[in-house]
């Protein structure tokens, strides 16, 4: 499969890319890496992503920010960065982009635990995430052409275990294997309208 992976060169999309890539020909985006430049929170940019890549038979986005910080300092344009990068960026991902996939080709966004079991100063984070996991399911249900749309909502994952540890207190590292495997999961396999969650 031809398989685009937006973000493809971050902590998660370097695993999903070094997974995939055993079996199938990957084109990497990123902000400033990868082999097409693409800022989601840009429409424009995004169309352009899709004019180059052409045809293809899935589409994975690991990418998208939010705010961290505490509710009662966060102002209005705190809580867009979130709603303009990680929720609409993915759905337009999915609005433009299923123009480009080929019949039964899938969509394989990205989200995490904090839609369901938020931490400290993730208002902005578990916001967006939820609003994801309700556009898959709903989005599911309108694709044409026999296509298919998932999130994968991993935990705190290993790699990042490090850096974010004391934000996540109690919470067990998921293994990036396991990580990778949910994103086979979403492409190979045939499932829509799933949120395929990596907890543990």
């Amino acid at each position: 499969m031809k398989i685009l992976v937006v973000g493809g060169n971050g902590t998660i999309g370097k695993t999903v890319v070094n997974r995939l890539k055993e079996k199938h020909e990957i084109i990497v985006a990123g902000r400033k890496s990868g082999d097409i430049q693409v800022d989601i929170s840009d429409i424009d940019s995004i169309k352009n992503m899709y004019k180059e890549t052409d045809k293809l038979d899935a589409v994975v986005c690991c990418a998208g920010a939010a705010k961290w910080a505490a509710f009662n300092e966060m102002t209005e344009d705190d809580f867009y960065i979130g709603i303009k990068s990680k929720m609409m960026g993915q759905v337009n991902l999915v609005r433009i982009g299923k123009d480009y996939l080929n019949d039964g080709g899938s969509i394989t966004l990205t989200t995490g635990i904090l839609a369901e079991d938020p931490v400290y100063m993730t208002t902005n984070a578990a916001m967006v995430n939820g609003s994801i996991h309700g556009f898959v399911t709903a989005v599911s249900q309108e694709l044409k052409n026999g296509l298919r749309i998932n999130v994968v909502a991993p935990g705190l994952v290993e790699d990042s275990a490090e850096k974010y540890a004391d934000f996540f207190p109690g919470h067990s590292p998921v293994s990036m294997q396991k990580v990778a495997n949910g994103f086979v999961r979403s492409i190979e396999g045939k499932r829509t309208g799933e949120i395929i969650r990596i907890y543990e």
